[in-house]
């Protein structure tokens, strides 16, 4: 079902020519009136983008959810006029089926302005149609390998013979700066060892950049290292040769075995008298000569703006518009003919399009009996992560090579291993690559998948820019984080995290969890599966911690309020303890000796920072009366923000520096993680506001 027609061959139709430079000059007059933005990419690759959507792409602009469209990724996200454009003229509607247009010609005029659809780079949650928000480059190509192999997941697990219900393809356009950095290699990398056959990137090679040629710092044969990742590798002499570009796209369809590169040469301000393949083309507004000039070398009117000549929309409306409604009205078909054959069939359909989760899917997660030694919470995440993952078929996910120690491998009865060869599989061998996962966990859950990735917590630091992007895109994907402390012991402080909490709590919307033993892990995973619009992380520890007795202290249903009373005395404590993860249980320990000394002591665990602010003042007040001023937080991170819980007077067990390596019993000894600290610091607490 490649959906493509057959394109004219050799010159342009006058009707094509038109349609291109009406997408060049909409990129023009937006960037000119805004005064901000870059024009020259799409005016040099309006041939391109235009021959793609209305040739090729599977799309129906009244329907811009359907689930088995191609997808289109403009990963060089600076060029987001060009997508803004393309949405306009193909006329893509806001939602299914509805009348209003998801980029109209007035919020073109609107190009980066406040509360505009037209944002600067483009936004998936924002606008209809932008499948992936990119900007930060080498994120929107990275996502587009995680659509492919969402796409072949879908379709393993979902088509029945002659019912294609998923095959679509992924298209992603980049640029220099896309494949300068190192995520796009890492991911360009697990495409190729994947086989994946429904991804197509077209290179803008256009050899610019903002400080200038490419040639200060890029002199890599680019066509070489993709052939050597097992691409197809194919060119395009000039971004103005449809014919060239046709050619190309089809030997891309026909291709089975391996994603395919196209490297198409382009001017980037295309038409531009003086600004043609500079740097200024690509970072200004051409200004009032320019612009001018521009329109005249496509002769167009000069004076006219953001003109959408008469035809241009039927062009489009004749192209992508009927195809991609032929093709739909065919899928539904398909759709229709699925349900009807198998019912179990149909709901796994309904369940994945819904997005929502089968009934009973929590109905296995293991409840933990107390026990002195317990278990650490990496080893009950993986039992955890097991009990659900059998009965949400959607949900799928790996580690960064750490598997094994991280317990995130999908270990029940027919999960299987994501191959080349097995695309239905639900483990994912990312290799050594954080960065690249991270982003292809986000292309996973663009196409509506639960996904996950999983590492050490101290690598966070290599994944944080997909981790941002999932938030600021609303996904609800998660990843787990384990070796959460100095407590990973003699490997050092290179591969301890310190800071890392902290820097994951600052991410708005991102959701941190650190569970205090196996059955806060429980209740964690259903916060997790509960988010509809956030992303989440969980924060584990390799060490054993004690399961607390829920018979004798509060159950760990708290945890979906971010901070619970675990432990408490009768009437106002003298003192409260605040702990998170592996410290909790320094807390209670401290608390018990407290309340042997007639100490009125309470302790709080906190698995979430994030939920807790959530709760409405009442809730917060009654977990920390703000009358009760002794107060003792310990966590082994940056101390930076407890005093928010801790408050002004309160005392903070935390770490000032980095770790060490050495056995773990003389790291917790060394830091101060001991009973006997947290006891010191209690004590202290008490005897000073006593006074």
């Amino acid at each position: 079902m490649s959906g493509a027609d057959t394109p004219a061959r050799g010159k342009l139709s006058e009707a094509d020519g038109l349609a291109i430079n009406t997408l060049r000059t909409l990129a023009i007059d937006a960037v000119q009136k805004a005064n901000s933005g870059h024009a020259g990419a799409p005016m040099a690759l309006a041939p391109v983008a235009y021959t793609l959507w209305n040739r090729y792409l599977r799309y129906d602009p009244a329907n811009p959810h359907w689930p088995n469209r191609d997808r289109f990724v403009l990963s060089a996200g600076h060029a987001s006029m060009l997508l803004y454009g393309l949405l306009h003229l193909a006329g893509v509607a806001d939602k299914d089926g509805g009348n209003a247009p998801a980029v109209s010609l007035e919020d073109i005029k609107k190009f980066r302005q406040v509360d505009s659809r037209t944002p600067g780079h483009p936004e998936s949650h924002l606008t209809t149609g932008v499948e992936t928000t990119t900007g930060p480059l080498g994120q929107g190509v990275a996502n587009s390998v995680g659509m492919a192999m969402g796409g072949r997941f879908l379709g393993e697990r979902l088509n029945r013979p002659d019912l294609p219900l998923f095959d679509f393809n992924v298209y992603a356009i980049c640029s220099d700066g896309d494949l300068m950095e190192g995520v796009a290699s890492e991911a360009a990398s697990i495409a190729g060892h994947l086989r994946l056959s429904n991804l197509c990137w077209i290179y803008d090679n256009n050899t610019i950049t903002i400080e200038g040629h490419t040639e200060l710092a890029f002199s890599e044969e680019v066509a070489a290292r993709f052939l050597a990742y097992g691409w197809q590798v194919l060119r395009v002499a000039d971004a103005n040769d449809v014919h060239a570009i046709s050619g190309a796209l089809e030997t891309f369809l026909q291709s089975s075995d391996r994603p395919t590169l196209i490297v198409v040469n382009s001017i980037i301000g295309y038409g531009a008298p003086t600004k043609q393949n500079t740097s200024k083309a690509h970072s200004d507004a051409l200004g009032p000569d320019e612009v001018k000039g521009a329109k005249r070398a496509y002769g167009w009117p000069e004076d006219a703006e953001f003109l959408v000549p008469d035809g241009v929309l039927d062009t489009f409306r004749d192209g992508i518009g009927k195809r991609g409604a032929e093709l739909h009205a065919q899928w539904q078909g398909f759709f229709q003919a699925a349900r009807e054959a198998d019912a179990g069939h149909a709901e796994d359909l309904d369940a994945f399009l819904q997005g929502r989760l089968p009934d009973g899917w929590d109905r296995d997660i293991p409840v933990f009996e107390a026990d002195a030694k317990g278990l650490a919470t990496r080893e009950s995440s993986g039992k955890v992560l097991n009990a659900i993952a059998k009965h949400v078929p959607f949900l799928l996910g790996g580690s960064a090579d750490l598997a094994p120690s991280n317990k995130s491998n999908l270990t029940f009865e027919g999960a299987g291993t994501l191959t080349p060869f097995e695309p239905g599989g639900r483990n994912i061998h990312f290799g050594v690559r954080e960065h690249a996962m991270g982003s292809i966990v986000n292309g996973l859950g663009l196409v509506g998948l639960r996904a996950y990735g999983a590492t050490f917590l101290v690598f966070a630091d290599y994944m944080r820019p997909p981790v941002r992007l999932a938030s600021l895109m609303e996904l609800p994907v998660f990843h787990i984080y384990t070796h959460d402390s100095i407590g990973v012991g003699e490997d050092g402080p290179t591969h301890q995290p310190v800071e890392q909490l902290l820097s994951l709590r600052c991410i708005p919307g991102l959701v941190t969890l650190r569970p205090a033993d196996a059955n806060e892990v429980a209740e964690a995973y259903r916060v997790i599966f509960s988010l509809k619009d956030q992303p989440a992380v969980l924060a584990l520890s390799r060490q054993p911690l004690p399961t607390f007795d829920r018979a004798k202290y509060a159950p760990a249903s708290g945890v979906a309020k971010g901070a619970y009373v675990l432990a408490d005395s009768e009437g106002t404590p003298d003192v409260i303890l605040i702990g998170t993860g592996s410290e909790v249980q320094l807390c209670v320990g401290a608390y018990e000796t407290l309340k042997a000394e007639g100490v009125k002591a309470r302790v709080v665990s906190m698995p979430s920072w994030d939920l807790f602010e959530r709760q409405d003042q009442a809730y917060r007040e009654s977990v920390l009366p703000p009358a009760v001023k002794a107060r003792v937080a310990v966590e082994q991170g940056s101390v930076i923000g407890w005093d928010r819980y801790a408050g002004s007077e309160g005392a903070i067990v935390g770490m000032h520096t980095f770790g060490a390596s050495a056995p773990i019993k003389d790291l917790l000894t060394k830091f101060g993680f001991t009973p006997e600290k947290v006891l010191e610091a209690a004590r202290a607490q008490v005897a000073r506001h006593k006074k």
